[in-house]
């Protein structure tokens, strides 16, 4: 199993998308979920350290300017989904990945918080 650590510019990136309203609450994170050909496209245009921020993990061992480098994507490429993190925290807590889950959890609740979701 491979070893994370927690993407810290992502972290600080997801703040941002949230601060900034760019997120969404209700999606399919099956169906928005970038696939290896948004994946691709979105690299055509933009830069590595734009595609590592939107994925919370970094992958221990491969170069940083691989796809194998990043991992937990929140988002589709334009704005953060409520169940993406959702995913990020749940993938994260299968595999055992604290500091990637607590760092997702985190990220989650900042975003109910920003969206009066109350207990």
């Amino acid at each position: 199993m491979a070893d994370y650590a927690v993407n810290k510019a992502a972290v600080e990136y997801a703040r941002k998308l949230i601060d900034g309203r760019q997120y969404v609450l209700d999606s399919d994170w099956g169906e928005v979920q970038p696939r290896a050909d948004d994946q691709n496209a979105f690299l055509e245009k933009h830069s590595w350290e734009e595609y590592g921020a939107w994925h919370l993990g970094l992958t221990d061992g491969p170069g940083d300017e691989t796809k194998a480098r990043y991992a937990f994507v929140f988002g589709d490429f334009r704005r953060i989904h409520r169940v993406g993190l959702i995913a990020c925290v749940y993938r994260a807590a299968e595999w055992r990945h604290k500091a990637v889950e607590l760092a997702a959890h985190d990220l989650l609740q900042q975003l109910d918080a920003k969206t009066g979701l109350k207990a």
